[in-house]
């Protein structure tokens, strides 16, 4: 009964989308099967592993292949940097969005309360199932063929927070640098706001003594000012370790 409800054809098609083979298909089988799903199942009397197991095992080795990379990736940076930034590669947002670029949703076996489009699109679902998946591959394939499978995401996700510098307070490093400074003032001035109510990008400068040392646009006017303090920071010539840094 257990075969049938998961049969080949899906598996197949879902290895080729995540470009991994599995020699051991059950484990592919427990990491899409939501606990709903197993619940249900045994409900009748049959037993099906759940996927949550593997996720407890998977979120450790996301974070291991994430501490890893941008361990290597920026040697300057302290404890406290590195650990944000790891942490905001592998939040539950960011996994949730992995599983989705992977269709993960579709393929997930789940109870008869979650099979809808809510259920398959849930946050904590999808996260939880990347994991999941995550670690099925390090258990079927070793730590090397999870590396393989997770690291473009970290790569792109750590190099687009760096860029957009949510991993850093250049407000706060700034406002420290200014203060060191007696009688400087420095405030930030919103310039221009552009687009739609749902999806409006703000304009802001940030002003010392009334001169312009920074711009920045971003989608909230306290990112844009974030964006303001990182470009005036290189008019300190504030050493910057995170910036222009290329996946290896």
């Amino acid at each position: 009964m257990y075969n049938n409800i998961f049969p080949d054809e899906r598996f197949s098609l879902f290895e080729e989308r995540i470009g991994y083979l599995f020699k051991n298909k059950k484990l592919l089988r427990a990491a899409l099967t939501h606990s709903s799903f197993a619940n249900e199942m045994k409900s009748r009397g049959v037993t099906v592993p759940c996927n949550e197991r593997l996720e407890f095992l998977g979120d450790s080795v996301i974070s291991l292949i994430t501490a890893h990379y941008i361990f290597d990736l920026y040697p300057k940076e302290n404890e406290g940097d590195l650990t944000k930034l790891r942490s905001l590669a592998v939040r539950d947002i960011a996994l949730s969005e992995y599983a989705r670029e992977l269709g993960m949703g579709e393929c997930l076996m789940l109870g008869r309360g979650e099979d809808n489009p809510e259920g398959r699109g849930r946050r904590s679902t999808l996260e939880n199932a990347f994991e999941a998946l995550t670690g099925a591959i390090y258990l079927d394939g070793g730590l090397e063929a999870a590396t393989a499978f997770v690291r473009p995401f970290i790569e792109r996700k750590v190099h687009s927070t760096v860029a957009s510098g949510e991993n850093r307070d250049y407000k706060t490093i700034l406002q420290q640098i200014v203060q060191m400074e007696q009688g400087e003032r420095l405030e930030y001035v919103l310039v221009g706001e552009s687009g739609p109510d749902h999806c409006k990008q703000f304009e802001v400068e940030a002003h010392l003594n009334h001169n312009v040392i920074g711009r920045g646009v971003g989608p909230r006017k306290i990112a844009a000012e974030q964006m303001a303090a990182k470009e005036a920071l290189g008019y300190f010539g504030y050493p910057d370790c995170f910036r222009d840094k290329k996946a290896k």
